[in-house]
């Protein structure tokens, strides 16, 4: 359940901003701040101020990290465009760790966040993220 928990809150950090009653709109709005999530799952201004706190806190490891797997992986592209394959295998391996230390601080981050919302928040919050990931399909077009 605690990987499960993460892996949702892994895939959310940003989620669309909301117009009316649905989470669509602009990408990039922190879900904890857009006025949809806030009014359905009845968070608190001091669960957004946490939950913003925590945030903030991780977003300088989390540039750090993200500029250090961006460089990686431009290294392994100009390796693999010289054919260089025993360098090729090392950058692999600095890509991943480069990559797992970063999933690594962001998962942490939203571990943290999860703990600030009650049970029945997070329940709320699960179904509306599997609803938004999954939206009912549209019927057949009509021709004319």
């Amino acid at each position: 359940m605690a990987v499960l928990a993460i892996a949702i809150l892994a895939s959310t950090s940003t989620l669309p901003a909301t117009q009316g009653k649905t989470p669509q709109g602009i990408q990039g709005v922190k879900w904890w701040q857009s006025e949809y999530y806030k009014k359905e799952l009845g968070l608190t201004a001091e669960q957004t101020r946490r939950m913003e706190e925590i945030f903030q806190k991780a977003l300088p490891t989390l540039k750090v990290q993200k500029t250090a797997l961006d460089e990686a992986e431009a290294k392994f592209e100009r390796l693999v465009e010289r054919g260089d394959d025993n360098q090729v295998m090392e950058q692999v391996n600095l890509v991943e760790a480069a990559r797992a230390d970063l999933n690594k601080t962001r998962t942490l981050m939203l571990l943290g966040m999860r703990k600030v919302l009650t049970r029945d928040q997070w329940a709320r919050f699960t179904a509306l993220h599997q609803a938004a990931q999954n939206p009912p399909a549209k019927g057949p077009e009509r021709t004319k």
